[in-house]
């Protein structure tokens, strides 16, 4: 079943590359205390991903961290490499935190994984982004199959 509104989120660990090479970042030390915008995107480098949806946010990451978020956060089923190389092409810089969900264990216990083998892809996470609040889902914007409406940076902001 997947994560709702007012559902803590579950435990779990992401993937984060650090100045010392990979490292470890509990759901705890994320979101605990703290309110978290996250994102997560099917894969990294892949055209909507790319060209879009990170950019939004890196875009955004001033104003939306002016409305009292901490921490603006994306995760994809991809590794902890893939996804600094990711964070590095795109310019991120410290606006957004890179998390590799590198065998999707987080992605399946939201319940929003993705079946993406049809295109090679395996499985991955669905295209969302959610406000969190010390742990708990304020806001979920889930897209549908082949879109990109909902979990943008500036619906987000009208969220929070």
């Amino acid at each position: 079943m997947a994560i709702k509104v007012g559902d803590r989120l579950p435990a779990g660990k992401f993937s984060i590359m650090t100045k010392d090479g990979p490292g470890a970042l509990t759901t705890e030390d994320l979101f605990g205390g703290k309110k978290v915008v996250f994102f997560s995107v099917p894969g990294a480098f892949t055209p909507t991903c790319s060209n879009i949806h990170l950019p939004g946010y890196v875009k955004h990451a001033g104003e939306i961290k002016a409305k009292g978020v901490d921490t603006i956060a994306c995760m994809s089923v991809n590794d902890v490499f893939v996804m600094d190389a990711w964070g590095k092409d795109r310019a991120v810089g410290d606006k957004v935190l890179m998390l590799a969900d590198g065998n999707g264990d987080f992605t399946k216990a939201l319940g929003l994984e993705l079946d993406a083998s049809g295109f090679g892809m395996g499985h991955r996470s669905q295209r969302f982004s959610m406000v969190v609040d010390n742990g708990v889902v304020k806001e979920l914007n889930v897209e549908a199959p082949k879109e990109f409406k909902v979990s943008t940076a500036e619906c987000v902001m009208n969220q929070l």
